[in-house]
Order: structure tokens, then C-alpha cells, then sequence
């Protein structure tokens, strides 16, 4: 893995969303809300097809070499007198954040977008961020799409398929939302997304397809309708059969839960395994009712991820504000796959500051000792840091290892537990 041979220097934004970097101070990265100077070792080039965002309202912190602390940086060091904004990296997938962006929040400020903020720096001429990479698969690397083929690709299946509202529905997907399971089903390839259910049973905080009037705006719409077991398995069935690594899953960003679909999606999978039993039947979820993935199970299911943002009870609860469920459930759920021979991965959020703190790494090693999912899937909290903070009510003085530390402490007493980004072929 490449490091800069030297410490990236702070970049920020002008009033008019100009980048531009200030060598005068380091980057500094924000941890649970504290501040601190990144080592060398925890900046990556800044990933291919990553974004960079301006966050309004914020203004950036930077590291002073000479008195070695934290230092707001509240005007335009170049035109003085002028406002400012703080810089963060937006990362492709299957790269995992190290420290988010350091800022100081104004108190007008709006509500940052649901996506995720990483540190970035400027060094030798490029930008440099706080991650490493989770994920070798290139499933959804940006270098994989070639957006003129997928247009053609999309228009003749969409023209194919005018009566599968499921295909219609897959088509804004992708070239509306440039959801890139959307796009790898109509390139035929790895992992196609089964959207099912319109309705949830909990109110996560930070949920990407329905969110409060004026409060966040979602990210995608919601899928509308619950498709029939035929209009799934037109979807499935030939993308199993012929896809390279085929998965196909159920329970995607654009709907709610999938385990209130049962019915159907038991219908589906009986049907899909009928036909084939090549690729890996996969369904995400909050694994709320632990009957259902018995059901599921028992049709074919191959192959679980269970959203978990935190180990511990008190914070699950406030971040899933779930009804009629509870962690207990969600753990029995996994219990009830793995006893059918299931594959589990926990879709678990990562936020530096939390993740990390020694509470919930206690708490996350009795869920892996326990129930014995096989792979931690290391997917960053989309949602503002400050807001989720709040929200789950977290202590930001709690004591902390940093997220490389605490991958490592993972990965030395689970030697035997799948870390990664994405689902995997199991079939």
C-alpha cells in the first residue's frame, strides 16, 4: 500500500467551492468528534471514481506543526478577510475510513448529506485520504463502467421487459442513480440487486431512501410496489445462470425491509432454485424476525447480511428506532442461518470514534464469539458524524485504540473471520 513520504497539508474551500491547499498546516482528522495529527501510514492516494465534497457552514481545522495541536482556520489565508469551508473526501467502495474530515460546525450550519466525510490532504502534488482498502473485488470500481455500454445495455433490456416493473424499476436505478448493482445487472454481471419491500419496521436515523420532510434528503427513491415472485425471478434467474460470480440479493438501499415480504420472497427463491442451482442467493437486512430467515433459509437462502451499526443494545436502538424488534432478535437471526448452513456477514457501519471506542469493541467481540458470523463487511456510516453522534446520544470521551489498531486487534483474535466490503460468491 502507498503513504505519502511526507504529512499532507490541510485542504480547504473558498466562499465559491475553489479547492486549493494551505501548506502552512498539516490535514488533521477528526475522531468522535476530537481532533488529531493522521500518521503517514493512515493517507492512501485518493481512490479513483472518490468525490470530493465542500461541507457548508463548517470550518476546516488543520494541525500546526510548531505548536503540534488542533488550529481553526477561519479565513481565506490568501484573500484575508474571506470565508472559508472545510474539504472531505467521499470514497469509491471498498475502502474503509481511518478519520473523518476535521471541521469546527458553525451554528447555522445545515445538515450534511447522507454520505460519508474522510480527511483528505494535498501532497506531492495530489490528494491523499485517511482510509485503506477493504475489498480487493473491482465489482464496483469506477474503471468497471463504461457508461456509453451501459446506456445500450440498459435501453434494450429495459425495451425487452416493458411489463417487469421490477426491470423498470432497476433501470432509474441505474441511470438515474448510477446504483452500481443496477448497472453490473444490466452488464450482466457479479452482483444484481432483488429491491421487494416498500415498507420497514424501524426508522434508522440514517436511512438513504426515506427521510423527514426538510429534516435530510434521501439519497434514492423508494421502491413503490412489491414485485411478484415472477417479476423477481425474470431478474434472477437468468443473471444466476449466466453471470460471472452470480449473486443476486434481496434488500437493497431502495427499499425497506425485505423480511416483510416473506411470502413472496420464499415463493421467489423456491422458484429460482428450480431453475438453477448455480450462484449465491443473497438477503440484506436488519434481521429483525429470525422466523422469517428460518423460512428463508429452508427456500434456498444461501447467504445473509445483517445490518448492525453498533454492538451494543443502547446504540442499535437509537440509530434503528426499531418496531417490535430488538438485538437479541437480530442475533438469533444469525443463529438461525448459520444452524442452516447459511453464510453471515454483518454489514457493519464504521465511524472513527465509535467503532473503535473500547465498549464497543468488547461489544462486537461477544457477538463474533457467540454467533460466529463468517465476514465483517466495512461499510463507513453514510450520515453526518456530528448529527449521528447526537442522535445515538454517543460519549465522545470514551476511550479510543484509532481504526487501525482496532482492525488489527480484530483480525489477530478472529484469525479465522472474513473482512472485506462486498457479498460473497459462496456458490
Amino acid at each position: 500500500m502507498i503513504h505519502p513520504a511526507g504529512q499532507p497539508s490541510l485542504v480547504f474551500a473558498d466562499e465559491d467551492g475553489n479547492i486549493t491547499d494551505f501548506p502552512d498546516l498539516h490535514a488533521a482528522g477528526m475522531s468522535g468528534g476530537n481532533f488529531s495529527l493522521p500518521a503517514q501510514e493512515d493517507f492512501i492516494p485518493l481512490p479513483e471514481g472518490s468525490e470530493m465534497f465542500v461541507l457548508p457552514g463548517r470550518i476546516p481545522i488543520g494541525w500546526d506543526r510548531e505548536t503540534d495541536e488542533a488550529v481553526l482556520l477561519e479565513e481565506d489565508p490568501f484573500s484575508p478577510g474571506n470565508p472559508i469551508q472545510a474539504v472531505a473526501a467521499f470514497m469509491s467502495p471498498a475502502h474503509t475510513t481511518v478519520l473523518n474530515a476535521a471541521y469546527q460546525t458553525n451554528d447555522n450550519a445545515p445538515r450534511l448529506p447522507l454520505f460519508a466525510y474522510t480527511a483528505v490532504g494535498w501532497y506531492d502534488g495530489q490528494f491523499w485520504t485517511t482510509a485503506f482498502r477493504s475489498d480487493k473485488d473491482i465489482r464496483q470500481d469506477s474503471k468497471q463502467f463504461d457508461q456509453k455500454k451501459i446506456n445500450t445495455k440498459t435501453a434494450k433490456k429495459l425495451e425487452r421487459h416493458k411489463n417487469n416493473r421490477l426491470i423498470q424499476h432497476l433501470g432509474k436505478c441505474c441511470l438515474t442513480y448510477a446504483c452500481p448493482a443496477a448497472r453490473n445487472f444490466f452488464l450482466g454481471r457479479w452482483e444484481a440487486p432483488l429491491p421487494t419491500s416498500p415498507t420497514c419496521n424501524a426508522r434508522c436515523v440514517g436511512c438513504i431512501s426515506l427521510q423527514a420532510s426538510g429534516k435530510c434528503s434521501a439519497t434514492q427513491d423508494r421502491i413503490q410496489f412489491v414485485p411478484t415472485a415472477a417479476e423477481l425471478c425474470e431478474v434472477a434467474i437468468p443473471h444466476l445462470q449466466n453471470a460471472d460470480q452470480a449473486i443476486v440479493s434481496f434488500g437493497q438501499g431502495c427499499e425497506g425491509e425485505p423480511l416483510l415480504q416473506t411470502d413472496t420472497i420464499e415463493r421467489a427463491i423456491r422458484e429460482i432454485r428450480k431453475n438453477t442451482d448455480r450462484g449465491t442467493i443473497n438477503l440484506n437486512s436488519n434481521a429483525s424476525i429470525p422466523e422469517a430467515v428460518k423460512r428463508l433459509a429452508g427456500a434456498g437462502l444461501n447467504s445473509l447480511r445483517v445490518s448492525l451499526n453498533s454492538a451494543q443494545e443502547i446504540y442499535h436502538n437509537r440509530y434503528y428506532r426499531p418496531r417490535g424488534f430488538n438485538l437479541k432478535d437480530v442475533c438469533q437471526s444469525i443463529q438461525v442461518m448459520k444452524e442452516a448452513g447459511g453464510f453471515v456477514s454483518l454489514n457493519y457501519f464504521i465511524l472513527p470514534g465509535v467503532t473503535d471506542s473500547v465498549d464497543e469493541t468488547n461489544a462486537l467481540r461477544s457477538i463474533l464469539k457467540e454467533f460466529e458470523p463468517d465476514r465483517i463487511q466495512l461499510r463507513n456510516l453514510n450520515m453526518d458524524p456530528e448529527w449521528y453522534l447526537r442522535c445515538i446520544d454517543f460519549d465522545i470521551n470514551v476511550e479510543t485504540t484509532g481504526m487501525r489498531s482496532w482492525l488489527d486487534q480484530i483480525k489477530t483474535e478472529f484469525p479465522q473471520l472474513q473482512l472485506g466490503y462486498y457479498n460473497p460468491s459462496i456458490r
